[in-house]
C-alpha cells in the first residue's frame, strides 16, 4: 500500500484555481476538499487485531439475517459490499470473517480526524463518520495550494490513527467527491479547472450526485445515458422532465456546483433499528424490542442537544415488505417516555398482524437544537 502523498501525480497541476470559467464567467473560485477515510470501520478492526491485517473482515452481524456494515478491501475483492446480507457476503467469500461493530471506537476516532481538520479550517461539513467536505479558499494556515492542505491532513491522519485517507480536490463539493473516490483507496486527485469539464464528460448519469436508480432509469429513457447526453439537453427540457432537479442537472453536467460547504449542517434525521434473529409476532415481544431501540435514540439527542417534532416507526416484515408509521408535533418531543409512548402507540395501529416482524427501526426527524451548546460539526451517526 503507498503513503500518503504517493500516488498524487497530478497534484503538480494544480494552479490557485484561477478566476472564473467558460460557464460561470469571472467569480472567485473556491478550493475544496473531501477527505473519505478507506474502509473505515473495518480499517479500525484492522488496525486494533493485527490477525486481521491482509484478511477479508466484515464489520456487522454474521447471523443468517445479518447485514455488512463495512468490509475490507480484501473482502471487496470477493464482491463483498456494505449493506450486503452477510449470507450472501459469505457465499461470495467463504473465508469472510466477521467482527461485531463498535461504534463509540469509530467515534473516537473520527473525533480525532475531525480535530485534524479543524487546525486547517473552520469550514467543515462532516457527511458521517468517515467523511467530510473542507472549504480552505481562506484557511487557518495561510496556505495557497489545496493540494498541500489535502496532503499535509492525509499524513497527520496516518501519523496519528496509522488509517488512510483519500482525498479529492476541487472548485465544487462535486467534482471533489468525484476526485476522491478516483484513486482510493489512500489516493490524492486534483481536479483543477481546466480539467473539470472534459472529466465529467465520461461519467454515466449514475454518478451524478442526486440522480438515483430511479431517476437514472427515467434518464435512460429519454435517451441520456452520459454527462455529454446531458449536457446536450436544455435547462428547459430538464426542468420539463424532472422538476426543481433540472437546473442542478444542467450545471453539474457542466461541472459547475454551487453548494456551499456548510459548517453548521444539521442532520434530518436520527434513527436506530435492529434485525432481530427470528420473525417476531406478539405485540409484546415488539414492545420489547423497541425499548433498546428508543434509548439509543434518546441518548445521542441527550448528548447533542438534538430534538425532534417527528416520530417515524419502521417495520420490515418477514416478505421483506416495509412499512412506516410517523406522528408529527408541534414542538419537539420533549424526553425519552413520549418518544417511548409514540412508538408504543404506532406499533399499537399495525397490530393484529398476520405477518411476522424481521427489523424494526425507530427515528426522529424535523430536527433542531436545544439549549444545550452543541457543536454542529461534532455530530455523529448513531
Amino acid at each position: 500500500m503507498l503513503g500518503p502523498g504517493q500516488d498524487c501525480d497530478n497534484s503538480k497541476r494544480e494552479t490557485a484555481f484561477g478566476h472564473g470559467d467558460a460557464e460561470t464567467g469571472p467569480e472567485r473560485l473556491r478550493k475544496i476538499i473531501r477527505i473519505d477515510m478507506d474502509a473505515f470501520f473495518a480499517s479500525v478492526e484492522q488496525r486494533d487485531n493485527p490477525e486481521l491485517r491482509g484478511k477479508p473482515v466484515a464489520v456487522g452481524g454474521s447471523r443468517e439475517r445479518g447485514v455488512v456494515a463495512a468490509a475490507s478491501y480484501e473482502a471487496r475483492k470477493f464482491g463483498v459490499r456494505s449493506a450486503m446480507p452477510s449470507v450472501i457476503a459469505r457465499r461470495k467469500c467463504p473465508e469472510l470473517i466477521f467482527t461485531r461493530p463498535r461504534l463509540d471506537v469509530y467515534r473516537e476516532v473520527s473525533l480525532q480526524i475531525r480535530a485534524i481538520f479543524a487546525e486547517y479550517t473552520s469550514i467543515i461539513e462532516p457527511l458521517s463518520l468517515d467523511e467530510a467536505y473542507l472549504d480552505v479558499t481562506e484557511n487557518l494556515q495561510g496556505i495557497t495550494s489545496a493540494t498541500k492542505i489535502a496532503e499535509r491532513i492525509r499524513e497527520r491522519i496516518w501519523a496519528e490513527t496509522q488509517l488512510t485517507a483519500s482525498a479529492g480536490v476541487s472548485y465544487n463539493k462535486f467534482l471533489a467527491k468525484l476526485a476522491s473516490d478516483h484513486r482510493k483507496p489512500d489516493g490524492l486527485f486534483v481536479i483543477t479547472p481546466a480539467m473539470g469539464l472534459v472529466f465529467v464528460e465520461a461519467l454515466t448519469v449514475e454518478r451524478f450526485h442526486g440522480v438515483g436508480p430511479a431517476t437514472a432509469a427515467k434518464m435512460n429513457k429519454l435517451g441520456i445515458f452520459t454527462a455529454l447526453d446531458l449536457r446536450a439537453q436544455s435547462e428547459e427540457f430538464l426542468r420539463k422532465h424532472f422538476g426543481k432537479s433540472g437546473p442542478h442537472y444542467y450545471y453539474i453536467s457542466r461541472g459547475i456546483d454551487h453548494r456551499p460547504v456548510l459548517a453548521n449542517r444539521v442532520r434530518k434525521s436520527v434513527g436506530a433499528e435492529n434485525t432481530f434473529p427470528r420473525d417476531l409476532t406478539s405485540l409484546e415481544d415488539m414492545q420489547a424490542e423497541l425499548e433498546p431501540l428508543t434509548e439509543k435514540v434518546w441518548r445521542y439527542c441527550d448528548a447533542t442537544g438534538v430534538r425532534g417534532r417527528t416520530v417515524t416507526l419502521k417495520v420490515k416484515y418477514a416478505d421483506f415488505q416495509i412499512i412506516t408509521r410517523s406522528r408529527s408535533f408541534s414542538a419537539p418531543v420533549a424526553d425519552i417516555a413520549v418518544l417511548a409512548a409514540v412508538t408504543r402507540e404506532l406499533l399499537a395501529t399495525l397490530h393484529p398482524t398476520t405477518m411476522g416482524v424481521r427489523l424494526l427501526g425507530v427515528s426522529l426527524s424535523s430536527l433542531s437544537y436545544d439549549k444545550v451548546d452543541v457543536d454542529p460539526q461534532m455530530i455523529l451517526a448513531l
